[in-house]
């Protein structure tokens, strides 16, 4: 029997995407067994200072990954948009499941939808790129810090601290609490972090016999979807702590993929779409990338 130790935080919303994950392993190989470790991030134990001031999304995977380069994990199971676009060395995403819904959700207890919120109104989010772009698109309302788990979010929310918050469709659907999603907000308005909705998995590079195990579990389209939007924020600085979203996603063997940068006060934007095979989403990923960089996105990287 093999048996592989899988890394994970150990929110609500992590461990259930950490048991996906050895569910679909001890489904796939009958001679595999796994073990959950839990460990906590500085982005779990930070929970007062905004994202892009911790140095951005990589605050949630150090720990994982230090666990893994030291050997005494075996796999970590990342939420993808968690996860920054350079890796440390000798470590690689070896695997991703299939991606769940990768839209916005909009939370509210007494009104359906964002247009139907009145001027003022207090919408709580934790990040920069909803906001902006929400703010773009109704800017009569009015966005304020949120942070904390799935549970303490919605908590603020039901106490009155807010009118609505925004969190993940994929987040609230696999912790049960699909019935709290008012509206999935349309990638139109808000487009998605790159990876949203994306569970992967992170091993060894050296590890040949994990990453064999793992590649039996790999999802074709969400791996071309994913990866295409993890080479356009790589093209553009994956360390900076601008608001960049980048999404794409498979229709009918074409793959159609959005890429967004902003100032962080918002006022200046980049924004480019192209289409075309989905056998070629690296090309296409690196042709929005140099798009993006020739419309002006270095510059705002630049400017922070």
């Amino acid at each position: 029997m093999k048996n592989i130790r899988i890394a994970t935080r150990e929110s609500a919303l992590a461990l259930w995407q950490a048991n996906h994950v050895k569910a679909l392993l001890e489904s796939a190989h009958a001679d595999v067994t796994c073990e959950i470790v839990g460990m906590t991030t500085e982005g779990d134990r930070n929970k007062v200072s905004p994202l892009s001031q911790m140095g951005g999304k990589g605050v949630f995977v150090k720990e994982l990954e230090t666990a893994l380069l030291d050997g005494s994990v075996d796999i970590a199971v990342h939420s993808m948009k968690d996860v920054p676009g350079e890796l440390p060395g000798g470590l690689e995403i070896a695997a991703m499941v299939e991606r769940a819904d990768p839209r916005d959700a909009f939370v509210s207890n007494d009104f359906t939808g964002l247009a139907e919120l009145p001027d003022g109104a207090r919408v709580g989010s934790s990040s920069l790129r909803r906001v902006l772009q929400l703010k773009a698109a109704f800017p009569g309302l009015q966005f304020l810090e949120l942070r904390g788990n799935v549970d303490t979010r919605l908590r603020k929310l039901d106490e009155g601290q807010y009118e609505a918050i925004i969190l993940a469709v994929a987040g609230l659907t696999r912790l049960g609490l699909a019935e709290r999603v008012a509206d999935a907000i349309s990638t139109d308005i808000s487009i998605p972090a790159a990876g949203q909705g994306a569970v992967g998995i992170e091993c060894r590079s050296d590890d040949r016999v994990t990453r064999a195990l793992l590649d039996a579990i790999n999802h074709k389209a969400t791996w071309q979807c994913v990866g295409a939007e993890r080479e356009v924020t790589l093209m553009l600085g994956a360390t900076c702590n601008l608001p960049i979203a980048v999404f794409a996603e498979i229709v009918d063997s074409t793959l159609a993929i959005t890429g967004y940068v902003s100032d962080i006060s918002g006022v200046q934007v980049v924004r480019e779409s192209l289409q075309g095979p989905a056998a070629n989403a690296k090309h296409l990923a690196r042709e929005l990338g140099t798009r993006l960089l020739e419309q002006g996105a270095a510059e705002l990287i630049g400017s922070v």
